[in-house]
């Protein structure tokens, strides 16, 4: 879909301490081989902050960046994928109540990894179908702890990492374009998450902490491999293609590959060589250091691209996310100037 007149005007990360991976493995809670195949650094986590907490701090600076006030603002979108902080409880309410005060609707996405960019897809159609409609503000948070989560059992491919996420999209302007978006859903492929329990009465009722392997060995055994890998790739592509098309591009022609955080074994077989994308062009040598942040990579890595000032005026920027689900989401954003908070960071 290519898209008019629709802006990023701020960004906001909340990642409140570092875990050195060396630590980790000295200590024996990740495992040396894990370590090597990811070649992470560092994972990003939470000593105590709950996720909504996380959120509210990373809202709050993507605000206060975009200039944006409650009156300004028509939409609140919380993407998470775990726990955060409370049970039975909307926690994009409170994201709301904390930050803005206002009176739009206030609403929590549950799209796994990429909920970040089912938020971005939905904010840009809630602002476009009524005239007059400004901003949508876009928050993502995991604290990703035991009992539920173990970060480096639960997926060993991909260390879990604690923080949150924000981003102001809006009607009014900003220092980056959005020029396209796609979205993508195969659900055939759900079981991969999912495996052959019967269903529970409450939370972990089979597995604690979560073992995501032990799901994709089910389904593996009773598809293939090649039947999961082929679908996976096909979803992914088909998501790239369209929003580059949509945008008038090719991938060699943007500056910028926005990835998942994942580990470097998994970018390699997943985007790196099927799609030939240098690590390079991709903010890796920043997310080896942070980790998995559920639904908010590509706003973290984006906000990063721009404060850090690798990503400069006319610099074109694909965002790619894929969550289980399976769902995969692509935008195309083009940065058009370097905001002054970027020069102060």
């Amino acid at each position: 879909m290519r898209v008019e007149d629709l802006y990023i005007r701020g960004t906001g990360v909340r990642l409140p301490a570092s875990l050195p991976v060396a630590d980790a493995v000295a200590s024996g809670d990740c495992p040396a081989r894990v370590a090597a195949a990811t070649g992470m650094v560092s994972v990003a986590y939470s000593p105590g902050e709950s996720a909504a907490e996380m959120a509210v701090h990373a809202a709050r600076t993507a605000l206060e960046r975009a200039g944006g006030s409650g009156g300004d603002t028509d939409l609140i979108l919380h993407a998470d994928t775990y726990h955060q902080g409370q049970d039975l409880w909307p926690v994009a309410s409170y994201v709301q109540r904390e930050t803005l005060g206002n009176n739009c609707p206030a609403i929590e996405i549950r799209q796994m990894s990429n909920g970040g960019m089912a938020a971005l897809d939905l904010a840009h159609s809630y602002l476009t179908a009524v005239p007059g409609r400004r901003d949508a503000l876009l928050t993502t948070a995991d604290r990703f702890c035991e009992p539920g989560i173990d970060r480096w059992h639960t997926d060993p491919g991909t260390p879990y990492a604690d923080g949150a996420t924000a981003l102001v999209l809006s009607r009014r302007g900003g220092y980056a374009r959005l020029r396209s978006l796609a979205m993508l859903a195969d659900p055939e492929l759900e079981p991969l998450h999912r495996g052959d329990e019967p269903f529970g009465r409450a939370p972990f009722s089979h597995r604690i902490p979560v073992d995501f392997e032990e799901a994709k060995r089910s389904f593996v055994a009773r598809v293939g491999m090649s039947y999961a890998v082929t679908r996976a790739h096909a979803g992914q592509q088909t998501v790239l293609k369209q929003a580059l098309a949509d945008a008038d591009l090719e991938l060699g022609d943007v500056d910028w590959v926005v990835l998942p955080h994942f580990g470097r074994r998994r970018l390699q077989s997943i985007y790196y060589q099927p799609f030939g994308i240098d690590p390079a062009r991709t903010a890796w040598e920043w997310s080896r250091t942070v980790g998995h942040l559920g639904a908010g990579d590509q706003f973290a890595s984006l906000d990063h691209l721009v404060v850090s000032g690798r990503a400069e005026p006319g610099d074109r920027c694909l965002l790619v996310g894929v969550g289980a689900g399976y769902s995969w989401g692509s935008a195309v954003v083009e940065i058009l100037d370097r905001p002054d908070w970027a020069h102060a960071a």
